[in-house]
């Protein structure tokens, strides 16, 4: 099942398209490259591609007859950057509760 997203954050939901990152994480790779590293067919992973290029999380370039996927470094420092605001709010609202509660 695929989802229609331009959403980071729904598109790693999927434990595949995770996986799918962290292959990616370490080199760029073809289809085929990262099929034979998963327990899913080669249509199946290009749809995972699918729906992570789409949220911006992944780009691809063409090589001969094939496409050559990477992690799209803007995609996933958006995700970052998006961590690392919930966090700071986190920690501010800890920090007031405690004084508060003092």
């Amino acid at each position: 099942m695929t989802y229609e997203t331009n959403d980071g954050w729904a598109a790693l939901a999927d434990q595949t398209r995770r996986s799918i990152v962290m292959l990616l994480a370490d080199s760029e790779m073809a289809v085929g490259q990262i099929a034979a590293q998963m327990p899913i067919s080669q249509p199946a992973v290009s749809q995972h591609l699918k729906v992570l290029k789409e949220a911006g999380l992944v780009s691809d370039r063409p090589q001969g007859t094939k496409r050559i996927y990477r992690l799209n470094e803007a995609g996933v420092a958006a995700l970052r950057d998006q961590l690392e605001t919930f966090w700071k709010r986190t920690m501010s609202s800890f920090e007031t509760t405690m004084k508060e509660d003092s």
